[in-house]
């Protein structure tokens, strides 16, 4: 049984080891480049504290980046749901209306 090798990769300063086939190396260093230098421009613009979350601005402007060239959007997360949404909304119209009316009486 043979491992995928692993390459080290930095990003923010901080090191760390991704399993990466040879042949997909540069790749990987590049996409790591391009993560990194993302993550330092967040952090320098100083509107975003703390490593996780610049890790999450910086996964969320790639994505839409990725998005963005492939010419679509991203699916809204309630698509096809109208139905049991309005349902719910009922539902939780209702129980807030016999809430009140205990409340009244």
């Amino acid at each position: 049984m043979s491992r995928t090798p692993t390459l080290t990769v930095e990003i923010l300063d901080k090191e760390y080891q991704v399993a990466c086939p040879p042949e997909q190396e540069s790749e990987l260093l590049s996409a790591a480049h391009h993560l990194d230098q993302q993550m330092r421009d967040i952090r320098a613009a100083g509107k975003v504290i703390g490593l996780e979350r610049v890790a999450i601005m910086a996964a969320l402007n790639l994505s839409h980046e990725v998005l963005s060239l492939q010419g679509g959007e991203a699916p809204k997360p309630f698509d096809g749901h109208e139905d049991r949404l309005k349902t719910l909304a009922s539902k939780l119209d209702e129980a807030l209306y016999q809430l009140r009316q205990l409340e009244i009486n």
